[in-house]
């Protein structure tokens, strides 16, 4: 078992302003060990919109992909510059520093370090923290239906997305709450959850490996992939809900207080919705992020959603969120301190 006392360590959340040019940042002053193996920024103001960016330890500095897109890793010096211990450095590319803009970072740390791992048909090379469960994996296809790959995680994987690194290929989703392992979404697009085995080849994954089909978003031959891993853990939960088209929608019980929540509709097309509690420091949260899209952030009471002690509410009939009737799926991380933490002279909390 493994002590977790301040969720700040695995997932962070920083608001910075752009300057036209490189500049450093930092999540907080006192935070020494929290270097992102995951990075992801995306601008939330200006009447320009601009991409997501998504960088990770495995690929390197200064190589970034983009979530709302197809398209293959780009390599610019100009964006993501550096993963720091205390944050990251970007350049003064528009979509990451553009004058006077704001812009909203969100980082995962797994271990900062990468290993090989054997355990699957397919040999891969993977950054993991056993602790928070969560975990970056580049493999290359074989484009053999059936293909393993060892995630690293020591647990059943929650939710993982796949992107293919070389070609203009959609973002893969597998999510333990869809219809069954055939199904997936896909991140970069509004579409319900679609059957298709030739992505996880209708195969569940397991504590050790996840399946692949042999589809060229997930498995094509010789072609470098990544892939982002997470299981449930104490500062992460992932589940589902049905949505009541009610204002007083529902309350979901995750066991502690949320720094950032994803929701999107497993049965309708709707957009992915991203909240978090920095850009709205306080109940209700109304401003959303659209992984799917370019769009500056969006605020407006039809998107309400309370962060609360144990859980998040929808406050709100939002047809992305809480329509009468869809069933929806999510990711949660939590805020830090946690409410049994010792950074507010309590107990630490045991992650099993």
């Amino acid at each position: 078992m493994a002590i977790i006392d301040k969720p700040s360590d695995y997932f962070r959340c920083k608001l910075y302003s752009g300057n036209n040019n490189t500049q450093n940042i930092v999540w907080d002053e006192t935070d020494t060990n929290m270097k992102p193996d995951m990075l992801w920024i995306k601008s939330i103001a200006g009447n320009t919109v601009f991409e997501h960016v998504l960088g990770n330890v495995i690929s390197g500095n200064q190589k970034y992909l983009v979530p709302n897109s197809t398209a293959a890793q780009v390599s610019n010096g100009n964006v993501i510059n550096t993963f720091n211990t205390n944050g990251f450095s970007v350049g003064g590319a528009t979509q990451v520093s553009e004058g006077g803009r704001s812009y909203a970072s969100w980082g995962w740390k797994a271990s900062n370090t990468t290993a090989s791992n054997t355990t699957g048909s397919i040999n891969s090379t993977v950054s993991v923290s056993t602790n928070s469960r969560f975990s970056v994996v580049n493999y290359t296809g074989n484009q053999t239906s059936g293909a393993t790959v060892g995630h690293g995680l020591g647990a059943v994987p929650a939710m993982f997305m796949v992107k293919n690194l070389n070609d203009a290929e959609a973002w893969q989703v597998y999510h333990k709450d869809l219809t069954s392992a055939s199904y997936h979404l896909v991140l970069n697009e509004r579409d319900a959850e679609a059957s298709n085995t030739s992505r996880w080849n209708g195969t569940a994954p397991t504590s050790s490996v996840f399946t692949l089909g042999n589809n060229d978003t997930v498995n094509n031959v010789n072609i470098p992939y990544i892939a982002f891993c997470f299981a449930d853990s104490l500062v992460s939960k992932f589940g589902t809900y049905v949505g009541t088209g009610n204002a007083s929608g529902p309350y979901i019980h995750l066991g502690f207080k949320p720094a950032i929540i994803m929701i999107k509709s497993r049965s309708s097309s709707s957009t992915w919705h991203l909240a978090d509690n920095k850009r709205a420091g306080y109940n209700p949260r109304n401003y959303r992020i659209q992984p799917n899209d370019t769009n500056a952030q969006y605020t407006g009471s039809e998107i309400n959603t309370d962060f609360l002690a144990q859980g998040f509410k929808l406050r709100n009939t939002d047809t992305d969120t809480n329509g009468g009737g869809p069933t929806y799926i999510y990711l949660a991380f939590a805020e830090n301190p946690f409410v049994t933490s010792t950074d507010n002279n309590s107990i630490p909390t045991t992650a099993r």
